[in-house]
């Protein structure tokens, strides 16, 4: 499977892509990432033209961890009724501790790709726990066994040496619908944890 992570304003590069990789007998998907700082004209327009590609499955992207799950709803049948005879998915960041919630969310409302990874690890905030996923999901198929025994032998060491998940100015970020960049920059200061000071600096660069 290729998938194909674009903005709305590179959409008919990202279906190039997906074009040649359909001729060649892959599976597609397509991330349209940030779309909370997109106008809903133009994310419809690159849904239109996604619906007129071989792709399989399209994603509902939340990149800054900034939406709700009334958002969500209202995306993943936004979604449906632009990409008729395509798959929903679900890519969540977990600014707010919403990756999770916001996942089931979109399984309410029949999106059938998860996006997950062992124990949220991903870049700044990270990504839905998988090891959640398939504890909701209950199908007698999924072991949790084996998943749980990667992240205690591998994940939680790893943490040691590599920062993910919750922190206040992930946090910060994702109530502001601003990219992880900052935060992720901030955290590698001497002030990491003057999360007001951080707050406020985040703050006044909106005003």
């Amino acid at each position: 499977m290729i998938r194909a992570a674009t903005y709305v304003k590179y959409i008919d590069s990202a279906i190039e892509l997906i074009n040649r990789c359909h001729d060649l007998g892959y599976e597609t998907t397509c991330n349209i990432m940030a779309i909370s700082r997109e106008i809903e004209p133009d994310l419809v327009e690159a849904l239109d033209q996604l619906a007129k590609s071989p792709v399989d499955v399209v994603y509902v992207v939340d990149s800054f961890g900034a939406l709700y799950s009334e958002q969500i709803e209202y995306l993943v049948k936004l979604y449906q009724e632009h990409l008729p005879g395509k798959e929903i998915g679900i890519h969540c960041h977990n600014q707010q501790q919403l990756a999770y919630a916001n996942t089931i969310e979109a399984i309410i409302h029949n999106a059938n790709y998860l996006d997950g990874s062992l124990y949220g690890i991903g870049r700044g905030p990270g990504n839905c726990c998988l090891e959640l996923l398939i504890g909701f999901l209950k199908n007698p198929k999924f072991n949790l066994t084996p998943i749980l025994k990667i992240i205690q032998d591998h994940l939680i060491p790893m943490r040691q040496d590599i920062e993910w998940g919750y922190i206040i100015p992930y946090m910060v970020t994702g109530i502001l619908n601003e990219h992880p960049r900052s935060a992720i920059a901030y955290r590698k200061t001497k002030d990491k944890d003057k999360f007001a000071e951080f707050y406020e600096q985040m703050r006044e660069a909106q005003e």
